[in-house]
């Protein structure tokens, strides 16, 4: 288990505990801790599993861009934590291109941009179209449901199933196994190895024989990744696009239910949809606590003094809280822009794509079920346990039940 620095900056002050039950459901009082130490401050994202959580935009942004101090390798921090540790299935190294520096970093990277950049707009929207139309139409007798379980996360499983080449049935082994490791409790490690599985087998039945998909064209790069690097980007792929685009679009369906006149006007057409998805970017990010890097070695840094192999978080979440402050209390913000792609080299390389699903998925689900009506206020809905993310357990709604579309209806 890693033990705490002797001689670290915040020695005298105790960590802010990221993994704490209380963190889920106000993380806005942890970050005011955070904050309150400087620019960079001291937690634990497991019990006894130190970071360092840089909390100033500033600091964020030259973290970001300089790759010559912080490396993204986790392997000299492993190396300190226990086999058990719930974190790993979210922080081990693997040769993808999120954990790789330098040239790797460039060769993982081009390939992916390249395969993705492939997927036409108007094709991916077709997928989501019918991804929801398969959801709305299993929930729609019913009248009532919930846009986590029944919406959010079993559209990204079939949208990012449809992409890379599984079918619709294969959804829930997906999502399940993605639920357990990014919430890296006790069933962390379970949910990586289900994950894991799933992957293994995707890329060995195209390996086998290819498909027109994601993973066949990652086969096929002339980059010429081995079958066990394509495992590996599609294992970051599935589980970067997965899980955020679902808590994105469930954050977003929260804020916009929960505010019935931003509702009218979205629903009238009044105000696009995509303003809802920004707002939850700038205010709510799905994955908030995350860009993690390590210091190649003793580095001041922001007033801080970073250790090697201890991890480096940027906290997005803390980010957008401190930009809220700023503009509520009469003072506008050095820069309120959102850093939810993250910036520099390790920037989200598929935005647009995850803008285009997230936006489509709540324009057709509001044009299908046009009077959702939230169960509860919203600050009454729980939120799901760990340290990475701002995720919804539950987003119960009602509405007037309606038929199965038939098939020769418009969409």
């Amino acid at each position: 288990m890693t033990t705490y620095p002797a001689q670290h900056a915040f020695s005298r002050s105790m960590p802010v505990r990221l993994w704490e039950d209380g963190f889920a459901q106000d993380p806005y009082r942890y970050y005011a801790a955070l904050r309150a130490q400087g620019a960079v401050g001291w937690a634990e994202l497991a019990p006894g599993v130190p970071a360092y959580v840089v909390t100033d935009r500033q600091a964020a942004l030259d973290l970001l861009h300089d790759t010559e101090t912080f490396s993204h390798d986790p392997r000299a921090w492993e190396a300190t934590v226990a086999e058990d540790c719930p974190l790993l299935g979210m922080m081990r190294w693997r040769p993808n291109t999120l954990f790789a520096d330098g040239a790797a970093h460039v060769r993982y990277r081009t390939a992916l941009l390249d395969v993705f950049d492939e997927i036409e707009p108007h094709d991916l929207r077709a997928r989501v179209h019918r991804a929801v139309r398969l959801l709305v139409d299993r929930i729609g007798l019913r009248g009532e449901a919930d846009l986590v379980t029944d919406f959010a996360r079993p559209l990204m499983a079939l949208v990012f199933n449809n992409l890379f080449g599984l079918p619709d049935e294969a959804g829930d082994r997906l999502d399940e196994g993605l639920a357990k490791m990014m919430e890296g409790g006790a069933q962390a490690a379970e949910g990586e190895a289900e994950f894991g599985k799933y992957v293994l087998e995707l890329i060995a039945a195209k390996a086998e024989r290819r498909g027109d998909d994601l993973p066949s064209r990652l086969l096929d790069h002339p980059a010429g990744l081995t079958p066990e690097e394509v495992t590996w980007q599609v294992f970051l792929t599935l589980g970067a696009g997965h899980e955020p685009t679902a808590n994105l679009v469930s954050n977003a369906l929260s804020r916009i239910l929960g505010n019935p006149a931003y509702y009218s006007t979205l629903t009238s057409g009044a105000r696009p949809v995509m303003d809802a998805v920004v707002e939850v970017l700038h205010h709510e990010t799905p994955l908030a606590n995350y860009g993690i890097h390590y210091a190649r070695k003793g580095v001041s840094f922001h007033g801080a003094w970073l250790q090697a192999a201890v991890p480096v978080i940027i906290s997005y979440g803390a980010l957008a809280h401190a930009a809220e402050q700023s503009a509520a209390g009469g003072r506008h913000p050095h820069d309120a822009s959102h850093l939810s792609w993250s910036a520099g080299p390790h920037a989200c390389p598929v935005k647009q794509h995850t803008l285009l699903i997230a936006t489509e998925a709540i324009e057709r689900l509001t044009q299908w079920l046009p009077d959702l009506e939230p169960v509860l206020p919203r600050e009454r809905l729980r939120w799901r346990p760990g340290p990475f993310h701002r995720s919804l357990t539950s987003l119960p709604v009602r509405f007037s039940p309606r038929a199965p579309r038939s098939s020769g209806e418009s969409s």
